[in-house]
C-alpha cells in the first residue's frame, strides 16, 4: 500500500485565518460530542513532513522530498527507516523559518500524528511510538473531558489559547518582536479510522498567519536552536 498524504484539516467556523481554498466544519460540535477526551495542541508554523518506510515526504506523497531544509530530517530517517514497518509519523519541520521564528527550539521536528494503515493512532499511542524513535511531540496546551464542555466554553477556550505566544517562543521574523502562536489544533484523543479524519481533527488559525511569498524557497533561512542564540 502506497503512502497517502495527511488529510485536509477543516477549520472551526470561528477561525479567522482562512484562505479561499480552506474548508470549515460547521458540525464540529456534533462531532466532538462523540469523543470522550478533546486534546488541544499548538499548531506550529513549519512544513508538514511524513516519515515512512518509503521515505520522507512533504505535503505531497507523489515522491520523497529532497529539499535542503529536510536534509537533517532525512539523515535521522535513515537511521530509523528499517524499524518503521507500517508506522508513519507526521510532524512539523521547523528547520526553516516561515511566518514565525521559534526562539526556544532544542529540536526541529515535532510529531503531531501517527498512522498505521487505515487508523490514526490515539494520542497515547502516538506519544509512545514517538518516544521509541526519540521524536519530540508538538506542545499540548490542554485536555478536556467532553462531558465537561459546552460549545460556548469550547469556543472561548480555543480563542483564549490562540492569543498566547508559542510554547517554543514565537517571534515575527520581519520585526523581531514577540507574536502569538500560529493557532491550535483540536483532536479526538482516541484512535479513529482514516476515513473519519475530518470529523476528528479541527483547527483555529490566527488572522493573516501566512507572511511568506512564492519566493520563500529561494531566500529561506535556517532557524537557530536555543543554544545558538546566547543569553540575551
Amino acid at each position: 500500500m502506497e503512502s497517502t498524504k495527511y488529510g485536509r484539516t477543516y477549520h472551526f467556523p470561528f477561525s479567522p485565518g482562512t484562505s479561499s481554498d480552506d474548508r470549515f466544519n460547521h458540525e464540529y460540535w456534533t462531532d466532538i460530542q462523540s469523543f470522550s477526551q478533546l486534546l488541544y495542541t499548538e499548531k506550529l508554523d513549519g512544513e508538514n513532513n511524513c516519515l515512512s518506510k518509503r521515505g520522507v515526504f512533504a505535503r505531497s506523497h507523489a515522491a520523497p522530498t529532497t529539499s535542503p531544509w529536510t536534509a537533517q530530517l532525512r539523515e535521522h530517517w535513515g537511521r530509523m527507516k528499517n524499524d518503521l514497518g507500517d508506522l508513519e509519523f507526521f510532524g512539523e519541520n521547523l528547520y526553516a523559518v516561515h511566518s514565525i521564528e521559534y526562539t526556544q527550539l532544542e529540536h526541529y521536528y515535532f510529531v503531531f500524528a501517527a498512522r498505521i494503515k487505515e487508523v490514526w493512532l490515539s494520542w497515547e499511542e502516538v506519544t509512545f511510538y514517538a518516544s521509541l524513535f526519540d521524536l519530540p511531540m508538538v506542545p499540548v496546551l490542554r485536555s478536556d473531558r467532553v462531558q465537561d464542555l459546552t460549545a460556548t466554553l469550547l469556543e472561548e477556550t480555543v480563542k483564549h489559547l490562540a492569543l498566547q505566544p508559542s510554547i517554543l517562543g514565537s517571534m515575527d521574523p520581519r520585526t523581531e518582536t514577540s507574536c502569538t502562536s500560529e493557532g491550535l489544533v483540536c483532536r479526538n484523543a482516541a484512535a479513529y479510522p482514516v476515513s473519519e479524519f475530518q470529523h476528528n481533527v479541527f483547527k483555529y488559525v490566527r488572522k493573516g498567519h501566512v507572511q511568506t511569498d512564492e519566493h520563500w524557497t529561494k531566500s529561506w533561512k535556517r532557524t537557530k536552536l536555543i543554544w545558538e542564540r546566547g543569553t540575551n
